[in-house]
């Protein structure tokens, strides 16, 4: 009995320690585990990194967030369970020091964030055993100096943000063992001194940020030799006051460069050199004076160079002559009071400029840039492109572009040379535009100026007039066309005839090219009676206007084969009248149809009415014969209704009536009186 007892009281316990067991926690302390990959912590007022329970299933867990705290210290013992760990989050804590074992069992971590705390040094022994590390997030702390062998062991990292740090010096080699690194941050530090082998390693490096720091000099070309992959460096906020030459000249394949916001007052000479790839250039915000002839020559690409916010008060005519790809430039904020019209002719592709708060003297030295704003704003190029005079006081307030050449001349002391002398020819794809019409270029006088024309467009615009065509044959006609007083800067002339059938055919153009001074040319093997587009255009240089022009175009209409002029009118006044008889035609085709209908629709009503009186009669005859079976045809309910009266005599043949036998059935039942109908038969 006594042993039976204490089977049961083991069984009980057993059974209570195992219901203890499955209801155990298995998630830290003040965290939440909905996900079993995930580790939920944060923003939880957490001083420590909380302890799992014994029985928490820590090896699943991949992602363990602890961001948003006040965790002091990490110590060797915090992740030692979590062995599976991918992603580890202690942003926004108050993080002072690392025990060199605290990831030391973290080998599969891929993301470390450190972010946000108060480190002032990383070891490399706390970081050695994180060979699959991917990116390092240890932005904004009080870390001062990073040791030689601090990143030693991370060769998988290709993210490394250091950004907000106090790092004052780069040593050599400081970032060895970083070979795929692809991105590094190191933004607003105090660094002065990067040394020449810093970014030894670096060779696949693609963004450099070193904007904000408190660097004085760029001269040192050693230092970003090894960049080979650079596409983006960005270098703006310093105190960058020289950049030497060649210093970026190993940097082939750099997209963007930033020097804004510097104190940089001259560039050397050779200071752009090799960088032959970069599509953006900003020197906004520094100490420059001028830009000179030959100084960016080598950016062959480049689309947008920002030069705002300097103290520039001279740009050579030739120093954009090499930039065909150029875009966006800004000159605005600076101390211009001139700019020769041919710095910006070879600018072709310009589609934004900013030459806004400048000290503009609106004198003849403006002339050249009036006639370049004049033809960019005529072509609809720059709409919103305005330079607004600042002198002289006369002028204060107005825009160049609409003054005139009298106002121009009238300002300042200076004595200005004809409007289209050598001195004053835009170069490129600048434009002496004329306010005067095409057709009205021969009338005005001889002192005003000549436009100046150097690509196709700009002729097609302001010296080719008149296109006009005669002489029609069957297979020929003659167009011509007038040209402007103008001059063409030095490039081969010539006159291209575009011409095509008009009409839903397949396109299929031709072409004839005669020399710069016809003004006539035949069209020949042409289609008799066909209609034809023909559009003149000029080609300068051997090259045409991107743009087809349709200002002038003129239509071409072939005579028919066999007839005169005369006769090919009469054919077509005789077309005329063929397709008016054949509308009449047709409209007196449709008037019959419709009155078809109208008869039809009527006759069929006289039809239908009297086949409704036919029917009538066959209901309600009253000469048909008097048949033996008529009795049959009668129900038993109007025989029934008829016993109760006397009974009548025999009417005539004539008399009777037929009625339809069912319209006297019982409805309620369907069955007939057969009583009745034998009373009926007797």
């Amino acid at each position: 009995m006594a042993s039976s007892w204490a089977l049961r009281f083991a069984a009980l316990l057993s059974g209570a320690l195992a219901l203890l067991a499955a209801r155990a926690p298995t998630c830290p302390d003040r965290c939440d585990c909905q996900h079993a990959q995930h580790v939920l912590c944060a923003n939880r007022g957490l001083r420590a990194v909380p302890e799992a329970p014994a029985r928490a299933p820590t090896g699943d867990v991949l992602v363990f967030s602890l961001g948003g705290n006040f965790i002091g210290n990490i110590s060797a013992l915090d992740f030692g369970r979590y062995r599976r760990l991918t992603r580890l989050d202690l942003q926004y804590n108050r993080i002072r020091a690392l025990h060199p074992r605290a990831f030391a069992k973290l080998s599969r971590l891929e993301e470390l964030y450190l972010g946000n705390n108060l480190l002032a040094a990383i070891s490399p022994r706390a970081l050695h055993a994180l060979g699959k590390l991917r990116i390092l997030d240890a932005n904004s702390n009080e870390i001062s100096a990073i040791a030689p062998d601090s990143f030693a062991s991370l060769e998988s990292v290709i993210k490394l943000r250091l950004d907000g740090n106090a790092i004052e010096t780069l040593q050599d080699a400081v970032f060895k063992g970083l070979a795929n690194l692809l991105y590094l941050h190191l933004e607003s530090n105090a660094l002065r001194h990067v040394h020449g082998n810093a970014f030894a390693t670096l060779e696949k490096l693609r963004f450099l940020n070193l904007s904000d720091n408190r660097q004085t000099s760029l001269s040192d070309a050693r230092t970003f030799a090894p960049l080979a992959s650079l596409s983006t460096l960005l270098l703006a906020g310093n105190r960058v006051q020289r950049v030497g030459n060649g210093v970026f000249q190993n940097l082939r394949r750099l997209r963007r460069l930033s020097l804004s916001n510097n104190s940089i007052s001259a560039l050397e000479p050779e200071a752009l050199s090799g960088l032959s790839a970069v599509r953006q250039l900003s020197l906004d915000g520094n100490r420059l004076s001028a830009i000179p002839a030959r100084l960016l020559d080598p950016l062959e690409r480049a689309e947008t160079l920002d030069f705002g916010r300097n103290r520039i008060s001279r740009v050579d005519p030739a120093a954009f002559r090499r930039l065909a790809q150029l875009k966006v430039l800004k000159l605005n904020d600076n101390r211009l009071r001139s700019l020769a019209g041919e710095a910006l002719g070879r600018s072709g592709a310009l589609q934004r400029l900013d030459l806004s708060g400048n000290e503009w003297a609106c004198d003849c030295a403006l002339a050249g840039l009036q006639d370049w704003v004049r033809g960019a704003h005529a072509r609809g190029w720059l709409l919103t492109v305005f330079v607004r005079c600042r002198h002289p006081p006369g002028l204060e307030g107005r825009y160049l572009d609409y003054l005139d050449s009298s106002q121009l001349q009238g300002a300042g002391n200076l004595t200005c040379a004809p409007r289209g002398s050598a001195a004053e020819r835009p170069a490129g794809g600048a434009v002496g535009a004329v306010q005067a019409e095409p057709a009205q270029r021969s009338e005005l006088p001889q002192q005003r100026h000549r436009p100046l024309v150097t690509d196709a467009c700009h002729f097609n615009r302001l010296l080719l007039a008149n296109v006009t065509s005669d002489r029609a044959t069957p297979t020929s006609a003659v167009i011509r066309w007038g040209v402007g007083g103008g001059i063409v800067s030095g490039e081969r002339l010539e006159i291209r005839v575009r011409y095509d059938r008009f009409g839903p055919a397949p396109s299929f153009p031709r072409f004839v090219y005669v020399g710069g001074g016809a003004r006539r040319v035949t069209l020949r093997e042409l289609e008799p009676g066909s209609a034809y587009l023909a559009c003149v255009e000029g080609v300068v240089g051997g090259a045409a206007c991107e743009v087809a022009s349709r200002e002038h175009c003129v239509g071409v209409v072939t005579l028919r084969r066999g007839r005169g002029q005369g006769r090919g009118q009469g054919g077509g006044g005789g077309t005329l009248q063929l397709v008016t008889a054949a509308m009449l035609a047709a409209n007196a085709l449709l008037l019959l149809l419709v009155g078809g209908a109208w008869a039809g629709r009527g006759l069929r009503r006289r039809l239908q009415s009297r086949k409704s009186a036919v029917h009538v009669r066959h209901m309600y005859s009253a000469r048909r014969p008097l048949r033996a079976m008529a009795t049959d045809a009668v129900c038993g309910d109007f025989t029934a209704y008829q016993t109760g009266r006397p009974p009548l005599r025999g009417g005539g043949e004539g008399d009777l009536i037929q009625f339809p036998c069912d319209r006297f059935l019982d409805n309620s039942g369907g069955n007939r009186r057969d009583d009745a109908m034998q009373r009926f038969q007797d």
